[in-house]
């Protein structure tokens, strides 16, 4: 099958999206619960996010908060999530951050 998408080592292809174009987000995280102001597009299905320093996240609604003991997330990682619900529950509109140590900067690009 003809692909225009980038494929690995074994000829496999690798999926690949655009950045949705006006939907980037930048966090400054503290050891205080910090989230994207903006609501996530409904159309969007998958989240890029990197960290300037190691986090803890946890998506959620426009109330969500992350805490100490929520998912680990390592600093200078750039790593795709998926937020649409589907099957697997409801659909992500925000994702909070704390930072595990330090002060830094979280971006989230999302992806169509």
């Amino acid at each position: 099958m003809t692909t225009l998408l980038p494929v690995d080592a074994d000829n496999r292809t690798i999926p690949a999206m655009r950045l949705k174009s006006g939907a980037a987000h930048t966090i400054a995280v503290s050891a205080t619960s910090a989230r994207n102001a903006t609501a996530f597009n409904a159309e969007t299905q998958v989240v890029s996010v990197f960290a300037t320093v190691p986090v803890f996240v946890r998506f959620g609604t426009s109330t969500v908060s992350a805490a100490t003991t929520d998912h680990y997330f390592p600093a200078n990682t750039y790593y795709d999530f998926a937020i649409a619900g589907g099957e697997k529950g409801p659909r992500f509109t925000h994702a909070a951050f704390v930072a595990a140590s330090g002060t830094g900067t979280v971006y989230i690009s999302e992806k169509e």
